[in-house]
């Protein structure tokens, strides 16, 4: 199971766009891809080939999933990060050996106007220490043509690792994943146990995921280009400006460098990028949390489903559909949203007969269902996403909850209107 396999089911079934005029790697490819709806190959960018929106709607999402779309969140919701995984002795990926690394080489784009660089944005940092493994996107600014800038999030995974690699004085070896399958990929954004990403990608795909050893350790799934390299103890270096999930451009900061050691790559490999914003960038960030906040609901009253909307960044709004219970349940649900991703802003609760996928639809509750004084819930001074660029310096936000479900002892007030389906 291998990007090229997912890359020809979605190229029978007629939803990649192929370019293959030569195409610039600065500014030109990422505008295609933004103008582009669903997946696009990109057959010359400065010599090599290149994807984007890989997963760029649900309906991709779906297909990597063998579900409908909107179906997705209850299939994620059952499964589990119990997959096989499996050591193998070489990979695909070691076609072709680069020992004289320049990153400058490789299709890497720059994106928007004030960007800091050239940025890999689908780079899978696989790190392990002291028997602790693991695999998550971060964004990497090429500083050098052996050096990455990695934005590392406190306190997540990878920035835990560096830290105690740093404190002891050890580089901590790594190795940069680009196209692999989609659901690696996917897995890799997804919060799970300590070192099961690639579990939980075997489980997704219904098949074991492979592991290589690379050279400094590190073991690595099959993909079309593999870098390994350490993280040296001390070394920083400034990174950004980047565009994050809200289109806005993030902060410039200190952070630690990967010195790119070794390439490996398949014969005439394809490069993954994600446009930062870009509807696949919203999916892997925001779609691994819906499951989250539908069990979460599911605890205390009957969730039929959510979404986080692409309108809210698909991070910082969430829809939660339910079938009402008693009175209170859709404030119930809108706690045990913002207690399942503490980076919510606003959720909406409806009843199961509004469209969670159609927003006039959820216009239509709130108009015809909510009444502010009592409907309304507004949390002061709480966590919130620094994402956010409305979020306080310390982090804090105002959350606003809204109850646009029907009020049981009068549900006959809010029944909608219907057609008879048989005309005699």
């Amino acid at each position: 199971m291998t990007l090229r396999d997912f890359i020809d089911r979605i190229r029978t079934s007629g939803r990649l766009t192929v370019i293959k005029e030569k195409v610039n790697a600065e500014y030109e490819a990422p505008m295609i891809a933004k103008n582009t709806s669903g997946p696009v190959l990109f057959e010359n960018i400065n010599g090599h080939r290149a994807i984007m929106n890989v997963l760029g709607s649900r309906d991709e999402l779906g297909a990597m999933l063998n579900v409908n779309r909107k179906d997705i969140i209850q299939s994620l919701s059952g499964i589990q990060p119990d997959g096989e995984v499996r050591i193998v002795d070489s990979s695909p990926t070691q076609e072709v050996y680069v020992e004289e690394v320049d990153l400058y080489s490789l299709p890497i784009m720059t994106h928007f106007e004030k960007d800091g660089g050239p940025y890999i944005t689908a780079g899978i940092v696989v790190s392990e220490y002291d028997g602790v493994t693991n695999a998550s996107i971060h964004r990497l600014m090429v500083v050098g043509k052996n050096k990455l800038a990695a934005r590392l999030v406190p306190p997540r995974h990878t920035y835990l690792l560096q830290k105690e690699a740093e404190n002891n004085g050890d580089p901590l070896p790594v190795s940069i994943v680009l196209g692999p399958h989609p659901a690696v990929a996917f897995a890799s954004t997804t919060r799970v146990g300590e070192g099961k990403e690639f579990n939980y990608a075997a489980a997704l795909m219904g098949n074991p995921v492979e592991l290589f050893e690379c050279d400094n350790g590190v073991k690595t799934p099959h993909s079309e280009i593999v870098m390994e390299g350490y993280i040296y103890p001390e070394e920083r270096t400034d990174e950004g400006p980047f565009v994050d999930i809200t289109g806005t451009y993030d902060l410039v900061r200190q952070e630690p460098v990967i010195t790119v050691t070794k390439i490996w790559h398949r014969k005439d490999p394809i490069y993954h990028g994600i446009l930062p914003a870009g509807p696949e960038h919203l999916l892997m960030m925001g779609v691994p949390y819906e499951p989250r906040i539908y069990g979460a609901v599911g605890e205390v009253t009957k969730v039929k489903n959510v979404i986080l909307t692409e309108g809210g960044c698909c991070y910082l709004h969430a829809i939660v559909q339910i079938e009402k219970q008693t009175e209170g349940d859709a404030k119930n649900a809108i706690m045990a949203a913002f207690a399942a991703h503490t980076s919510l802003k606003h959720v909406i609760v409806v009843d199961e007969d509004i469209d969670i996928f159609d927003s006039d639809d959820i216009e239509f509750a709130m108009a015809t269902r909510v009444k502010a004084d009592s409907d309304v819930m507004i949390i002061p001074g709480v966590r919130g996403s620094s994402l956010d660029p409305r979020g306080g310096l310390d982090g804090t936000t105002t959350k606003m909850g809204i109850d646009a479900t029907k009020v049981l002892a009068e549900k006959e007030k809010f029944e909608r209107a219907t057609m008879p389906k048989n005309i005699n």
